[in-house]
């Protein structure tokens, strides 16, 4: 693609010297060059713009608090100027000059006026003093086209003018999708007129708190009735939401789920399920007509109130076991030649579609979507993974990648025993910041299918705003330069230093913004030729003063000065802590460090590893790695059925002392301690049968939510042996493990 030269800029009167102010942009431009000088806004600043930019130009009027002249310019202001920078009528692509004596946005249409705009406002926001905006010349336009944000108001209702700041926020960090997820078994949110009951009954539930609701038996109330918790947005609020975010620039997509997640639509309409009463399922009957009928009825009220060129249909963990056991589904499968429930499942997605484009719309759903035959002109969203939008890009389809593991931010960010409650998972900044929407594995020929990414807000956790805010930023600004910035434009540690000016912009938007964790996370390295562990440490702080020992005691601010990745031989307690002046921040963290006896040797599995998170598969238990905050790092290893049951070889018999190995337990994505841990010693493998075990039981309770580790500890103090096997059955749901460490 053609480029902005420099030269270009330079020509604009901007000469590039050094500069002790920094412009932080979030996402980074594609050029940005910063110049001796200021521009200083005063009173006498008024805004203009050539008449296709107008309303633009009343926008940042609104946000600035700049007043908009009527016609004309002068020296002093601040202009949007039409300039043909690309062949499309509205390019996305913007230049942003600041000078002495004026700022200058250029466009070819109003979507880079738009972004031109959003990237003003941001380097006012970020500057201590909002009314001196240093010199500086950008060149910019975004690498992908769908830059999404997706916000649940089924599992929790926000009110208006939440949506309406949310919306905003996306528009500064130039995000141009709001994907809303509106329907969904724990409440109905948007009047259909021809079905008023979604609104007076399918809209309220029995319980505010989720979890709680989910856990009951799942009913709803009338509205009106005073325990009912819920809410709805008429078509005329959701119209102005429409339109408010579309004069940002930003496009809303609704999703009206189907044919999975509406028990709330068949409480109210049961003859719509397969049951036939209210209260027995969550999915639409599709053998039954009446089913599509109501389906077409309420996208055609939909398509009236959004014009988005994407409806989303959901799609999703539908439980197709009631179509196998319903006289009608099965007779639509005879009759249409279905060979199975996921065939039955693909027809219905493609009869929507047919739906929507005969009424000039088309059809995006989650990955789901695939099983039975994807719809011809259907648009994929990849949340599990990347599997799915791999092999629908494969085929000839656009996809949005939002894989699970970087772009659902309803996990946690940090040490999940210092956060509030989540669903579970470990997503970190850094992690977003790390994601690739384009996977190494496909194909450069269908690169293009890949329109963008979006991350993904469930609500289950988030019962209010704030929380929302929490769980969302600074992890949105991170995503926002995955979809925008060029690949090569885009580096971790600048991110991080132009971050810090954010801070201030969230703080004066009054955003509950998550704030950088003062904990450290330590990575180790065993380097096997001098038999040694080197640990760093990485923290979300900025230039953080890190300070250490070695024996395991508490560090202050004598202790030692870590400048580099400290080298330690044998075993010994690392501990450390990130310091402020010499007051100690947060939890120190200490590493155990040990270079066992059973690093590197052979270990044969009894029973097998899951092959969905084989983490370094045979080596993974004796490499010296100890598993992070996350059993997707690479480093725990996961099992079910029969659990862990290996045996490591140390090669030669010899005197032992110890033996320990770490498990984890996170009950939302169903991970469990094992009920005990057996270890048996022998110099013959065979003798494992007659030896008895020593055990250790498991004192972790099943009812423990929250994240937690432990370590089971052996004493094998006189005992000898070349052959340690060691037995650890799963209580229920999956068994993660990182290292068996053997002295």
């Amino acid at each position: 693609m053609k480029r902005f030269g420099l030269m270009a800029l330079l020509a604009a009167g901007i000469t590039a010297q050094a500069q002790t102010q920094r412009v932080n942009v979030i996402p980074a431009p594609v050029q940005l060059q910063e110049a001796a000088g200021q521009f200083t806004i005063t009173s006498q600043t008024v805004i203009s713009a050539d008449p296709v930019f107008r309303e633009s130009a009343a926008l940042l009027s609104e946000q600035s608090g700049i007043p908009l002249q009527g016609k004309g310019a002068q020296t002093g202001s601040i202009r949007i100027l039409k300039e043909i920078l690309r062949k499309q009528a509205d390019s996305a692509a913007y230049r942003l000059v600041i000078d002495p004596q004026s700022v200058k946005i250029y466009a070819s249409g109003r979507t880079g006026a738009l972004h031109g705009i959003y990237t003003l406002l941001q380097i006012m926001g970020t500057q201590a003093n909002q009314r001196v905006l240093p010199a500086v010349a950008i060149a910019d336009e975004p690498r992908f086209k769908y830059r999404g944000l997706h916000l649940d108001v089924s599992r929790h209702f926000f009110p208006l003018e939440f949506v309406y700041k949310y919306i905003d926020l996306m528009a500064m960090y130039k995000m141009n999708i709001f994907h809303w997820h509106i329907t969904d078994g724990a409440g109905w949110r948007l009047e259909i007129k021809k079905y008023p009951a979604l609104t007076q009954k399918a809209a309220w539930r029995t319980h505010a708190n989720y979890m709680e609701w989910w856990k009951s038996p799942r009913h709803y109330l009338e509205e009106g009735h005073p325990n009912a918790y819920g809410g709805y947005y008429t078509q005329d609020e959701a119209r102005k939401v429409v339109a408010y975010a579309a004069r940002r620039g930003i496009t809303v997509i609704p999703e009206i789920e189907m044919p999975g997640h509406s028990e709330e639509v068949l409480a109210v309409y049961p003859h719509l399920s397969c049951a036939g009463e209210p209260y027995k399922q969550s999915e639409f009957c599709l053998g039954n007509d009446s089913t599509f009928t109501f389906l077409e009825d309420v996208l055609r009220e939909v398509m009236t109130i959004f014009p988005s060129q994407y409806i989303h249909i959901g799609g999703d963990e539908a439980d197709k076991s009631h179509w196998k056991k319903c006289p009608k589904c099965q007779r639509r499968m005879q009759h249409e030649h279905l060979a199975n429930e996921e065939a039955l499942q693909s027809y219905a997605v493609k009869r929507m579609e047919k739906f929507l484009i005969a009424n000039g719309r088309k059809l995006m759903g989650w990955d789901e979507i695939l099983e039975g035959g994807l719809a011809p002109e259907a648009t994929v969203m990849s949340w599990r993974g990347e599997k799915g939008g791999i092999t629908a890009a494969s085929e000839g389809h656009d996809v949005v990648m939002t894989p699970g593991g970087y772009c659902y931010f309803d996990s946690y960010q940090s040490d999940p025993s210092t956060e509030p409650l989540t669903i579970g998972g470990y997503l970190p900044l850094s992690k977003v910041y790390s994601y690739e929407p384009v996977p190494a594995e496909l194909s450069a020929d269908k690169a293009h299918h890949v329109l963008g990414a979006q991350a993904n807000v469930w609500a289950e956790y988030m019962p209010t705003t704030y929380q929302v805010e929490y769980m969302v930023f600074p992890r949105m600004l991170a995503l926002s330069e995955v979809v925008w910035s060029q690949k090569d434009k885009r580096n971790w540690n600048d991110f991080k230093t132009r971050l810090q000016a954010h801070y201030r912009l969230l703080q004066r938007k009054q955003v509950n913004y998550y704030r950088p964790s003062v904990q450290l996370e330590p990575k180790t390295v065993i380097d096997t030729v001098c038999k040694l562990t080197i640990v760093s440490f990485e923290t979300e702080q900025y230039q953080p003063v890190i300070r250490y020992t070695l024996d395991g005691t508490r560090p202050n601010a004598a202790s030692a000065l870590y400048t580099a990745p400290v080298e330690v031989p044998g075993t010994a307690q690392l501990t450390a802590a990130v310091f402020r002046d010499t007051m100690l921040m947060g939890r120190p963290v200490t590493v155990p460090v040990h270079y066992h006896k059973a690093i590197g040797k052979t270990v044969t599995y009894n029973a097998p590893w899951s092959g969905s998170y084989p983490a370094q598969k045979a080596a993974t238990l004796v490499n010296g790695y100890r598993g992070s905050l996350t059993y997707g790092d690479g480093q725990w290893q996961g099992f079910l059925g029969k659990g862990l049951d290996v045996t490591i070889d140390l090669g030669t018999s010899q005197p032992l002392e110890s033996l320990s190995i770490g498990f984890m337990q996170i009950t939302g994505p169903g991970v469990y301690m094992p009920t005990e841990v057996k270890v048996q010693v022998a110099d013959d493998p065979k003798a494992f049968e007659s030896i008895p075990a020593i055990t250790v039981a498991n004192d972790v309770p099943p009812s423990h939510e929250k994240l937690i580790f432990k370590d089971f500890r052996f004493v094998l103090s006189g005992q000898k042996g070349r052959y340690i096997r060691v037995k650890a059955p799963v209580q229920k749901g999956f068994l993660f493990t990182d290292e068996i460490i053997v002295y």
